[in-house]
């Protein structure tokens, strides 16, 4: 049966994922790393374009998108969780 994914990841070390569709709360998130899937029950609905946890992520550790650390976790976040404004002090503009 061919997988389908409704999230992307660019880089195999960071911890969140894009939604590439609207996604609701219990569902099951799935992704590619290179030939490998991966799955994530949401926690929480995850509007198209918004990041979700892939991983246990604890208070203070850096979020990593894109190969990148976007941001600090204000929160511990757990996988299947939301990642916005809300628990992400985010480090763009302040020269880090």
């Amino acid at each position: 049966m061919k997988q389908i994914a409704n999230a992307v990841i660019m880089y195999p070390d960071d911890n969140v994922v894009t939604a590439i569709t609207d996604l609701s709360k219990g569902e099951i998130v799935k992704y590619r790393v290179s030939d490998q899937w991966f799955e994530v029950s949401l926690i929480d609905n995850i509007s198209f374009g918004h990041k979700l946890a892939v991983k246990e992520i604890k208070a203070f550790e850096p979020i990593i998108k894109y190969g990148e650390n976007i941001g600090l976790a204000t929160c511990d976040i757990s996988a299947g969780e939301h990642v916005h404004v809300h628990n992400v002090d985010s480090v763009r503009g302040k020269g880090n």
